[in-house]
């Protein structure tokens, strides 16, 4: 059921999904750019304030732009749930102080503690605050892919943190996983339960989702995008990404999602800048191969269609051009 705040969300991002013609092209809403800003909370290092999004469960949007000194590389949503007996926080964040200023509005709701951090993936902005949860008495918890990612890459973060951030990065280190899963687990958090999930692949090793049924809430990490266009990786599977989706989707039906990226929303919205993205992509990526084309013709695929998705001058040209580096070789 839709709360206010996402139907105003919906309509400023694209709640009028218009199916996929034959040409395998999508129509979609204009974008408000004005909803853009560079900094949300300039009194804190979180790029905007936790926002109540079901009872008992909160999230900071981060911004939908690329990593900025002035978003202080919060540009992925920070959620947390609250329980009885413990209270379950979705990314540990990109920094000690990012973590540190989400833990303080997460005390001015509750005296509950948190225990568990659940971390999406491996990426920096997911996983590089794992010490100060740890010092928290936190158990961070992730997939072992992601964790096996995180590992081999803390260390070029360190450095990027603290080229982005600059002085925002002080106290920010390596600090290893407490725990790691492959398919599921699932959180009693007193009277509310968190299903943690391993759907398959999709954007980034070990993406996961967290699914509290008791609040008809669904927290997909990267399985799902809203406002921005989604970055494909070179370690992005955009056919796997597509054979998991039905997985999430039906488990996602009639609950709200707060997406990796981008506000709150349902199903029909983050399908339209997920998967129908993806399929779009590989059906005209597809017919590119199919008629011998060069990767300089994936580069120039005409994707002005999303031109008012938030990220698309930095990604839509990288986009096609790894999904044609990729399906090259499918056939």
């Amino acid at each position: 059921m839709l709360t206010e705040w996402m139907r105003d969300t919906r309509n400023l991002a694209g709640s009028a999904l218009l199916a996929m013609a034959t040409t395998g092209l999508i129509a979609g809403p204009a974008m408000a750019e004005d909803d853009n800003p560079p900094d949300k909370a300039p009194d804190s290092i979180l790029y905007d304030m936790p926002q109540k999004v079901a009872d008992d469960v909160w999230s900071a949007i981060g911004a939908t732009q690329p990593y900025t000194y002035e978003n202080s590389l919060h540009n992925n949503n920070l959620s947390f749930v609250i329980g009885e007996d413990a209270v379950l926080v979705m990314n540990a964040g990109a920094s000690y102080q990012l973590a540190e200023a989400l833990h303080e509005e997460i005390k001015k709701r509750t005296d509950v503690p948190v225990k568990y951090v659940v971390n999406e993936n491996g990426q920096l902005h997911s996983s590089m605050a794992t010490g100060y949860w740890i010092d928290q008495g936190a158990e961070v918890i992730a997939h072992v892919d992601a964790a096996e990612y995180y590992d081999g890459h803390a260390a070029a973060y360190v450095s990027q943190l603290k080229d982005v951030a600059e002085e925002k990065a002080e106290g920010t280190e390596y600090v290893a996983i407490s725990r790691t899963f492959e398919d599921r687990i699932e959180l009693d958090l007193g009277g509310i339960t968190a299903e943690v999930v391993y759907f398959g692949e999709a954007h980034s090793p070990g993406d996961i989702s967290v699914v509290i049924p008791e609040r008809d809430v669904v927290i997909a990490g990267d399985m799902a995008f809203n406002i921005r266009m989604l970055p494909i990786f070179e370690y992005t599977d955009t056919a796997a990404w597509l054979e998991t989706w039905p997985k999430f989707a039906a488990v996602a039906e009639d609950k709200t999602i707060i997406p990796g990226h981008g506000t709150p929303t349902d199903l029909e919205t983050v399908e339209y800048y997920t998967s129908d993205y993806l399929e779009f992509l590989r059906t005209e990526i597809g017919r590119i191969v199919d008629e011998g084309g060069s990767l300089q013709d994936a580069y120039e695929l005409d994707q002005s269609q999303f031109s008012h998705w938030h990220t698309f001058d930095e990604l839509a040209g990288q986009n096609a051009g790894r999904v044609f580096q990729k399906m090259e070789f499918e056939f």
